[in-house]
């Protein structure tokens, strides 16, 4: 089918550059405005962007022009879908305005995350919350939707297929990426050969969107810890349990949790368990098809009702930028949109 034309507004972050690449030859989508900070318009992606991804910027994007933000030109150009990856303070009056004009929104900021018409949608997981649109007015007006945040994405993902087991508790520790800072992000004097022990209301953002998401009440513990690495969260995890299943049971759950169809950028497998004790790590957060898309779990342990384990989560791809495309990708099979 014809591609249906998307805006990306905050392009050139650390967030916006994955919306970038992972749009750049998209089978739905085509980016017809792109859009930053109003001293960047005008010029083209490749000569104002800094770089940040481990790979080289795509040439389809390279000369694409960045506008200043004008709802009204995106409008006119038939632009559907926005991508946004703004800061929550200025996606919080940026936001509601274009939904206002009949836009149909795919945040990662946490803005309006916590709306109860809002969802915070991971297709694998709550794929029946998209319909939260309806109660913002879809299809008579535009809505927002919601990804998670990085590090409940991949908790959310490892959890999802566990709920049957019945979770009483949730403990996680996570080591988060000095990517999930943003640029220019942490000072080098701050984060070299250091951690940090504390990352003003992450905690606080996985108990409140844990629940949301699998729609239950556990008890939920957590520390967040900002690491000297690049790229993907790793994560800490014990569960509490009502019943008693096997390493072995937990593990065949994962395998045997699979993929919403016909959504492009779902990987076949979503979890995947390594039983080396050395997985995963960091360094495997691109990896997967596609790239970044699945979470990896590993080093497995039980103590009584209690399952431990690792996990990892690309926190630019699955956790933010990729999330909120696979949402849209939802959105779009699921109420068959078209560009015309």
């Amino acid at each position: 089918m014809e591609k249906i034309k998307v805006a990306v507004i905050g392009a050139t972050g650390a967030v916006g550059q994955v919306f970038m690449w992972m749009l750049a030859d998209h089978p739905l989508f085509e980016v017809d405005y792109l859009t930053a900070s109003a001293a960047r318009a005008n010029q083209t992606y490749g000569s104002t962007v800094h770089w940040l991804l481990p790979f080289e910027m795509p040439h389809a994007i390279r000369n694409r022009v960045i506008s200043e933000f004008n709802a009204d030109v995106m409008k006119e150009r038939g632009v559907k879908i926005v991508f946004s990856a703004l800061p929550a303070a200025v996606a919080a009056e940026a936001e509601p305005l274009l939904r206002d004009m009949g836009f149909y929104i795919f945040s990662n900021a946490s803005a309006m995350r916590y709306n109860d018409d809002v969802p915070i949608l991971i297709p694998e997981t709550n794929m029946e919350t998209l319909s939260f649109i309806e109660k913002q007015g879809f299809p008579e007006k535009g809505f927002v939707v919601t990804n998670a945040n990085c590090v409940t994405t991949g908790l959310a993902m490892a959890v999802a297929p566990l709920r049957k087991y019945g979770i009483k508790e949730i403990s996680v520790c996570s080591y988060q990426s000095v990517s999930g800072a943003g640029y220019p992000g942490l000072s080098s004097f701050d984060i070299t050969d250091n951690c940090i022990p504390y990352i003003g209301g992450e905690e606080e953002k996985i108990a409140l969107e844990i629940k949301k998401i699998l729609d239950f009440d556990p008890i939920v513990d957590a520390y967040c810890v900002r690491v000297p690495v690049m790229f993907g969260h790793l994560e800490a995890v014990w569960l509490t349990l009502e019943e008693d299943p096997s390493i072995e049971d937990v593990i065949q759950t994962w395998d045997e949790f699979r993929e919403v169809p016909d959504l492009p950028s779902t990987p076949a497998r979503p979890v995947v368990y390594d039983s080396s004790n050395t997985f995963p790590q960091p360094k495997y957060a691109f990896w997967g098809t596609p790239n970044g898309m699945e979470v990896y779990t590993g080093r497995i342990k039980k103590r009584g009702n209690k399952i431990g384990f690792m996990l990892l989560v690309n926190n630019l791809v699955k956790g933010s930028a990729g999330g909120s495309i696979q949402n849209a990708e939802a959105f779009v099979r699921k109420y068959n949109i078209t560009r015309s």
